[in-house]
């Protein structure tokens, strides 16, 4: 097999497999005595041993199936080169992880040419398994469509917001929107995973979600999944939405059910999205 003709379905063949086996495995750890957490950029960012056994797992699976591949992982950085460029999480939600908190995930993304093709994300704890492809979406093997609440009144917005990168600068400006959201939407969550709270708005189960200074193995796979079930996913820079063309790539998104239409975080992510970012990523 090449990646010159290998096909969506494949690609999400071969990365649910390797989901399926680094979810088993962070299993394994999760609430577990004496587990090894660590720090990265800071006490905020974690990572545990799981989160990079996980991750040489997955790219132990690509590499046996598609050795012509580039791989991009959270943990272990790029490698590789070939058509095919995997975005890899091992577990989204590594903090909910580390603490027995069960809303983590296994996400993995493929594109080809810069556009994403292909995408997984797996919930070992649920043992829920959401596929997108050339076909559309899936949830356990079923059709999955992004349907749910379209007027604020009604919605349920999931949303780490403010977290303290938020607060660095526009500061005031968070505090304020956040006080706004309450105020305006029936329910606003945070469940601590791009890719567990992309795929609820995917799934029907909350209505919108948005979040800034994401990487591309946070929303790859999920944001994926959220457009073939025909929901909305968007991205923003600089005050103004960004083209729909390798949003993997931008760093604030904003995603909703299909009709759904939301001026408040739109406004939101205008303003938000103008704050200086540092630009950890400028690969595809």
């Amino acid at each position: 097999m090449t990646t010159k003709t290998i096909s969506s379905i494949e690609l999400a063949r071969i990365a649910e497999e390797a989901a399926r086996g680094a979810g088993a495995l962070a299993l394994e750890g999760f609430r577990s005595k004496g587990m090894s957490i660590d720090e990265k950029a800071n006490f905020h960012d974690l990572v545990t041993v799981y989160d990079v056994r996980a991750e040489q797992f997955i790219r132990g699976v690509i590499e046996k199936e598609l050795p012509d591949s580039r791989i991009v992982g959270e943990e272990g950085g790029a490698s590789g080169a070939g058509d095919v460029t995997w975005f890899i999480d091992p577990i989204d939600g590594t903090s909910n992880f580390a603490r027995g908190i069960a809303l983590w995930a296994v996400c993995i993304g493929a594109a080809v040419d810069g556009e994403v093709v292909a995408g997984v994300v797996y919930d070992p704890v649920a043992d829920n398994m959401f596929v997108a492809d050339e076909r559309g979406a899936f949830l356990n093997g079923e059709d999955l469509r992004s349907e749910g609440a379209t007027t604020p009144e009604r919605a349920t917005v999931l949303a780490s917001f403010p977290l303290p990168r938020d607060l660095v600068h526009l500061r005031a400006e968070a505090l304020e929107a956040y006080a706004e959201l309450e105020d305006t939407y029936s329910h606003v969550r945070d469940l601590g995973s791009s890719a567990i709270t992309l795929t609820h708005v995917a799934a029907g189960w909350a209505d919108a979600v948005f979040s800034f200074e994401a990487s591309p193995w946070d929303v790859a796979a999920p944001a994926f999944i959220l457009k073939r079930a025909g929901g909305i996913y968007r991205t923003y820079g600089g005050g103004e939405q960004l083209p729909g063309a390798s949003d993997h790539l931008n760093r604030h998104y904003y995603g909703t059910v299909a009709g759904a239409v939301f001026p408040h975080i739109e406004s939101l992510m205008r303003l938000q999205s103008t704050r200086p970012v540092p630009s950890v990523f400028s690969d595809n």
